[in-house]
């Protein structure tokens, strides 16, 4: 009689552990795959399920979005320079039936294939791209990343560079080139300046050359500002017509007079 009430009172708590057992929640971000003697069965989710025990079984899949951070890799650019890259990445699951179906572990899997996709892609560009254009880098990061998780029911919405890590001597070679930049735009800036100087001298030159009154109002207006500063230089102004003269501008090729007929 014993033996017999045992048996009851442990068949009946089994049969409660079991009943019990059947009820699963799943909160508003999860869902659960479900399946029945091995074969996928449904998607079930959010809120209160029943799971059959023994005959069925349930693999949770969180939806919300994944940062991955992407281990720091050794690229090799188009220009053959070393730098060391790193990236984080954001995706989510949106089909959980295929993310569990298709692939083993879709964390690892992801990982990996953006490790890979990193080296590739960035190897076909050359430094400056690398460091001028990241924003384009990240969009074709992230549409062939999309594009390949596609099968996994794994959504890719954001790739960012997060560092290009350059060596010593590379940091110094373009720190030198960015100098020799400066100073030869410097250069072309200054011999501007200079030439277009040059070219309003010559033209203040003819027109001087052509206007003799003017040439004498310059003489005259250089005097008043030599006599004008505190100097003790003692300034003897000439006549501009006693210096042609001399130098022989006021004469013709035979000698005579230019004003003279």
């Amino acid at each position: 009689m014993a033996a017999t009430q045992y048996f009851i009172v442990t068949s009946v708590v089994f049969i409660l552990l079991l009943l019990i057992s059947m009820f699963r929640i799943l909160r508003e971000y999860e869902r659960g795959v479900i399946f029945l003697l091995g074969r996928f069965y449904r998607v079930k989710g959010p809120g209160l399920i029943i799971v059959i025990p023994v005959i069925q079984q349930m693999v949770r899949v969180d939806l919300r979005t994944v940062v991955m951070d992407v281990p720091t890799q050794d690229v090799i650019s188009l220009d053959n320079v070393s730098v060391k890259v790193n990236a984080v990445i954001y995706f989510r699951v949106v089909d959980p039936e295929r993310a569990i179906i298709r692939v083993e572990n879709y964390l690892e899997a992801t990982s990996q294939l953006s490790q890979t996709t990193l080296r590739s892609v960035l190897g076909q560009h050359e430094l400056d791209d690398m460091l001028a254009e990241r924003d384009r880098l990240n969009a074709d990061i992230q549409q062939i990343l999309d594009k390949q998780t596609d099968a996994w029911g794994i959504k890719v919405a954001n790739v960012e560079l997060k560092h290009v890590d350059l060596d010593e001597s590379m940091i110094r070679a373009i720190a030198r080139q960015a100098e020799e930049e400066r100073s030869r735009r410097a250069k072309v800036i200054h011999a501007t300046g200079e030439l277009e100087a040059a070219g309003q001298l010559l033209q203040a030159a003819q027109t001087l050359a052509k206007q003799p009154q003017a040439l004498q109002l310059r003489y005259l207006q250089t005097l008043t500002e030599i006599a004008g500063q505190n100097t003790h230089t003692i300034v003897f102004p000439l006549p501009v017509d006693l210096i042609n003269r001399w130098t022989g501008s006021d004469q013709d090729g035979d000698g005579t007079p230019k004003n003279e007929v």
